[in-house]
């Protein structure tokens, strides 16, 4: 066990049993999501396949509107919301892409948005983007953990309807669009390296396989710097461990019940990397596919840069979770993918 972490932590509404997402509910988020964010392109890249000597396909996430995945979930999760729920406004703690999700997707179905936020090192690019979607922003505690709990405070106080950033089966449901994209796109994938903070992208990925492509690996990366996630699966239980990556998008300090319960006998590997190896792929997107990510959207591939040697031959995809970045981190990004090769 990593030092400092804690076993057996209770997820929020652990009490309540949460019945996970059917394929039958990705095929209907697709046509719930379809009017209002086009379909990202799943494009091969010569350069990446070079470095890892197989047969590497991008899924850009990062094409979407607001840089991010994120934006499939939220719009499920209030298109299927009740008038009298959207009404109360809603209320949910996020590092950035998540609350932009949400703060779109309120603008779009009328609802008012508060979005929870960590007062240290929130990520600015970040936050003027929800401010500029119309979010009210909560700033309070210094990682997403704290200010998540101050959101379920203030939803119980002031009768907010609260938004779990992980426990939402509509949320899942909606990211797992993207993974039937990419099975559509290339049905004879092998497998799928996608980044895991509280694990909504890797649940969904872990559906969709498990019924249309069985054969497909799905492996999750997470920095060894916040590896909550990572400890829960590996243990069979929700951990909490300390959290301390500059990759803000996949920054939690626990497990959840929900993304756990559904990739726990269906993930194939799950990858941890150091915060210098998430830069260099940062640095190696740039240079080799032309692509820019932020910390987060670029884990996917540090952790299959760091397993190259058992994808020889093998055709990969690769998800850019998203690309919400500020100057000084690509800068450093850039820097350390230089020393890479020195």
């Amino acid at each position: 066990m990593a030092a400092g972490a804690v076993r057996g932590v209770a997820a929020a509404g652990a009490g309540n049993v949460m019945q996970p997402p059917t394929m039958r509910d990705v095929y209907e988020a697709r046509k719930t999501i379809g009017p209002y964010l086009a379909r990202t392109p799943l494009q091969y890249s010569a350069g990446l396949s070079r470095l890892l000597d197989a047969e590497v396909y991008l899924k850009h996430e990062e094409h979407h509107p607001l840089g991010a995945f994120k934006g499939r979930g939220g719009i499920n999760l209030l298109a299927h919301m009740s008038e009298e729920e959207r009404s109360r406004g809603l209320i949910t703690a996020s590092t950035g892409n998540h609350g932009q999700s949400i703060a779109s997707a309120c603008r779009i179905f009328r609802a008012r948005a508060l979005i929870g936020l960590p007062e240290k090192n929130a990520n600015p690019v970040k936050v003027a983007a929800m401010q500029a979607l119309g979010a009210e922003l909560v700033f309070h505690g210094e990682n997403f953990d704290e200010a998540r709990a101050h959101c379920e405070r203030l939803a119980a106080e002031e009768g907010y309807r609260y938004v779990h950033a992980v426990n939402e089966p509509l949320l899942i449901a909606g990211v797992a669009t993207q993974t039937l994209e990419i099975i559509e796109d290339l049905p004879d994938v092998e497998v799928l390296y996608l980044p895991l903070g509280g694990g909504t992208e890797v649940a969904g990925a872990c559906i969709v396989t498990g019924v249309i492509a069985p054969d497909v690996r799905v492996r999750a990366v997470q920095s060894e710097a916040a590896s909550a996630g990572y400890l829960s699966w590996k243990q069979g239980e929700l951990v909490q461990a300390p959290m301390n990556t500059f990759a803000e998008g996949i920054g939690t300090m626990s497990g959840y019940e929900l993304p756990q319960q559904i990739i726990r006998d269906v993930l194939d590997d799950f990858v941890l990397v150091s915060d210098d190896e998430i830069r260099q792929a940062m640095g190696m997107l740039v240079q080799e596919a032309h692509t820019l990510s932020e910390g987060a959207g670029a884990v996917a591939t540090a952790g299959a840069y760091k397993q190259r040697e058992s994808l020889a031959g093998k055709k990969v995809s690769i998800t850019v979770s998203g690309a919400n970045t500020t100057a000084t981190q690509l800068m450093t990004a850039l820097e350390t993918y230089a020393r890479m090769w020195e």
